[in-house]
């Protein structure tokens, strides 16, 4: 049994997959880790929906009283937060492109045929690879007219199957099912939902689509310019070949502990911040008693009424625990995305974290930029281009720009000698001073050239005389 959005399903997980669209085991071993981070990438919205698995009622507490605190609770985004984060530093610079064709390089500028570019369709897909581990990307052509290759997507969640056998030293895929969802015009105006499964083979394809009877039939066929699946993998936590686990599942449990928390939190705070009128004194059998600006209570000799509210001190166990939660997430290395520290720490520590939250980006930047590679050369042979080209991920995560003062050092430097201009340039260029495009190399080059005309100045023309010189007479002795 797996658990989907709202229903329960039953599969057979010991048996054989039957069905096109029976997910493979490897996809069972995955699915349950996907759980929470589905639903908090969801929002709030979503983790309201799935109300009693995250937001527990409690004994004898009243289902008014439990919708009331349910409507109050807000889920604090941190999962969402960190995920756009750490793929926005993928893409803080441009992907660099070496090497590719002219066509291949217009094409980019709508790799998805959905008006995306390659630098926001690397962001789209990072964030899929960050949040479930792993993505694929199909580079397929359309069918009809003479289409031209584009890059499509695929979450684990979508990959059902697959199979692979060596060839020549190298794992390729045979066979690989991949679910998929669009919309189709249903009337005039209204559309449908369409589920089909589609399976690759080498040079050829099949369409699976889901019927009303909820049954998957063969829609259509047909064959391939290509002798191998043009299908590209990247991981951000591998575990196996196909499989992997969410980097951010440890984040995600810790998210759902600080909603809990905050829930209680808040709904302690809007009980208590009405204080409660009390009487004492007062005889109970009294009738209903009502207080306000323009009226009066007659108590006997020793009665009183005065408000009763809580001091706080009830409420610092629970600031207290979302303190640790903070400081979890923090360790956690957080920190190094999110900003600035919670808490003071050491500056070995903070050379510690940063080392480990760049080696973790490293291997996704590295994947990311091979995911690419990949894509170009199956993008290159579709059009029969020789010119494969090759990219570069940006590693520099976090800003580096120099501040003004060592912008002048450096000036300085350069002035006295000590530094040459091919130096300095570098160091304009590493320190984010000078633009991405910008060429040391070519700019040198430039200068120098440009030196040599301004300091060299033009030889003089000499005219030739045609008649012959006067010899000058010899001087008297």
């Amino acid at each position: 049994m797996y658990s989907g959005y709202g229903k329960q399903y039953t599969r057979d997980r010991s048996g054989y997959t039957t069905d096109v669209n029976d997910p493979s085991s490897t996809w069972f071993n995955q699915e349950r880790h996907w759980l929470v981070i589905e639903d908090l990438a969801g929002g709030t919205y979503n983790i309201r929906m799935k109300h009693r698995r995250y937001l527990p009622q409690e004994p004898r507490e009243q289902d008014d009283s439990y919708e009331n605190r349910l409507a109050r609770s807000t889920c604090p985004p941190y999962l969402q937060r960190l995920e756009r984060m750490l793929a926005g530093m993928l893409t803080r610079k441009p992907v660099r492109l070496q090497d590719i064709s002219d066509t291949t390089r217009e094409n980019l500028f709508d790799v998805d045929l959905q008006g995306n570019d390659l630098n926001v369709w690397t962001y789209e897909t990072a964030r899929k690879m960050i949040r479930y581990g792993h993505v694929g990307v199909l580079v397929d052509v359309p069918t009809e007219g003479n289409g031209r290759p584009y890059w499509v997507s695929y979450t684990p969640r979508d990959i059902l199957g697959y199979r692979t056998e060596v060839r020549q030293g190298k794992t390729s895929f045979t066979q690989l099912r991949l679910l998929e969802r669009l919309y189709e015009p249903d009337g005039e105006y209204g559309e449908k939902l369409v589920e089909q499964v589609r399976v690759l083979y080498p040079g050829r394809y099949e369409i699976h689509r889901k019927s009303d009877d909820g049954k998957f039939s063969l829609y259509d066929e047909g064959t391939t310019t290509s002798n191998e699946i043009p299908f590209a993998v990247a991981y951000a936590n591998r575990v196996s070949l196909m499989e992997s686990r969410p980097p951010l599942e440890d984040i995600a449990e810790l998210n759902i502990k600080a909603y809990q928390v905050q829930s209680d939190l808040d709904n302690q705070l809007h009980i208590s911040a009405v204080p409660l009128l009390g009487f004492f004194g007062f005889p109970q059998s009294s009738e209903e008693v009502s207080a306000g600006p323009g009226e009066a209570i007659a108590f006997p000799a020793d009665g009183r009424a005065e408000y009763i509210e809580p001091t706080g001190r009830s409420f610092d166990s629970q600031f207290q625990r979302l303190d640790q939660l903070a400081q979890q997430i923090n360790e956690l290395g957080l920190a190094a995305v999110l900003g600035q520290k919670l808490s003071a720490e050491t500056a070995e520590a903070k050379r510690i974290d940063r080392s480990q939250g760049d080696s973790t980006m490293m291997v996704v930047a590295q994947q990311m930029q091979d995911l690419i590679d990949n894509c170009l050369a199956f993008h290159a042979k579709y059009l029969g281009t020789s010119e494969i080209g090759s990219c570069f991920v940006n590693r520099d995560f976090l800003s580096t720009r120099l501040e003004p003062q060592e912008i002048q050092a450096l000036l300085q430097l350069y002035t006295a000698g000590t530094i040459t201009q091919k130096t300095l340039l570098d160091q304009l260029t590493q320190g984010e001073v000078l633009g991405d495009e910008f060429d040391v190399e070519e700019e040198v080059e430039a200068t120098q050239m440009g030196g040599l005309i301004e300091t060299t100045p033009p030889a003089p023309e000499i005219e030739e005389d045609t008649e012959p010189e006067e010899e000058d007479e010899p001087e008297a002795a």
